[in-house]
């Protein structure tokens, strides 16, 4: 394989991605190490702590159940704004069209931009359109960036996973992944998945509410749950273990992926989130998700059990154990 060349696993979210990001991105523009990178900078101005985060959207198709690229643009950075306990305000949206692209479908898009954004809260106020030639592009990508203010002196981000923490999904998973793969390849499966694609801002206002003992939040998309809690073990140089009978997958997901030969827990999810919690905070946590409409599936799917190593275990529905590993390769492209 030649080494010297982009590939589509370099944008999986995995191991590929995050060599590109540590051998060639960042020897280049920052000095960020594994510790600080999180789904947004954190940025002190004058006396208010900002979250300022960017994000492009190349998903395929560009329409898929249950949403489109428009909507999935918003929710995803007003999401990854509220992974950094930040209040989501205001965002920017920037459009690459291919020459040809159909303006009613343009127009589907913004107004589902429109809609998610009142219903997160948010203004989009600033943004640019270029056009390229026909097959110079793939129809339109977005690209978005967010900012938001943090409005309480918590340090929530992926270096404060600590030993006891209990770990909490707010729902079903592998959900927009599989969705966007029906669609894509036209299986015609008669699975009702549908996008979780939602905004996660008004749920992460509610755990703000278990104050100190909310350590860690994360949206799990690229490379979904295994990848980002790989992630967030090697940041906070912790170790944990997962209970596969406790992770809550439903069954249109779980039947495609068994025909696929697909892991859930690597697919992409685009409304859900990750919380490590204090264990004596733990049960508040779930119970405040499940009262939520964005967390009625949460779950309690494992703990943090030593410190050090990064190293990720599962004990299976049959009593063993395995390794959880970062994602290799590809699983999907152009999930989001």
């Amino acid at each position: 394989m030649n080494q010297d060349i982009i590939l589509l696993g370099h944008g999986s979210g995995g191991k590929l991605s995050h060599q590109l990001l540590d051998e060639v991105i960042l020897p280049h523009l920052s000095s960020t190490g594994a510790a600080g990178q999180n789904d947004a900078a954190l940025l002190q101005i004058g006396g208010s702590k900002l979250a300022f985060s960017t994000d492009s959207y190349v998903v395929d198709p560009i329409f898929f159940p249950g949403g489109n690229i428009g909507d999935l643009a918003v929710n995803g950075t007003v999401n990854d704004l509220s992974m950094m306990g930040a209040r989501p305000l205001f965002i920017s949206v920037a459009f690459i069209l291919e020459e040809g692209f159909s303006k009613k479908e343009f127009a589907e898009i913004l107004a589902s931009m429109r809609r998610a954004a009142d219903a997160a809260g948010v203004s989009l106020v600033t943004g640019d359109t270029k056009v390229v030639p026909k097959g110079k592009a793939d129809r339109i990508f977005i690209n978005t960036s967010g900012i938001g203010v943090l409005e309480h002196g918590l340090q929530i981000d992926g270096g404060q996973g600590r030993v006891g923490d209990q770990i909490l999904v707010s729902g079903t998973i592998g959900d927009h992944g599989i969705a966007v793969l029906c669609a894509r390849e036209g299986l015609g499966m008669q699975t009702g998945v549908t996008t979780d694609s939602a905004p996660l801002n008004g749920l992460v206002q509610e755990l703000l509410g278990l104050g100190d003992a909310l350590h860690v939040l994360r949206d799990p998309t690229r490379g979904g749950v295994a990848t980002t809690l790989k992630e967030i073990a090697l940041q906070s140089e912790i170790a944990i273990t997962l209970r596969e009978e406790a992770l809550p997958v439903n069954e249109g997901v779980t039947g495609v992926c068994s025909i696929l030969g697909l892991d859930p827990l690597y697919v992409a999810n685009e409304g859900k989130l990750l919380a490590f919690v204090a264990p004596d905070r733990a049960q508040e946590a779930l119970k405040i998700m499940r009262a939520h409409p964005m967390g009625c599936d949460a779950a309690i799917i494992g703990e943090v059990t030593s410190s050090g190593g990064g190293r990720i275990q599962m004990e299976t529905v049959v009593g063993g154990m395995r390794g959880v590993e970062m994602l290799s390769g590809e699983q999907l492209p152009r999930i989001c």
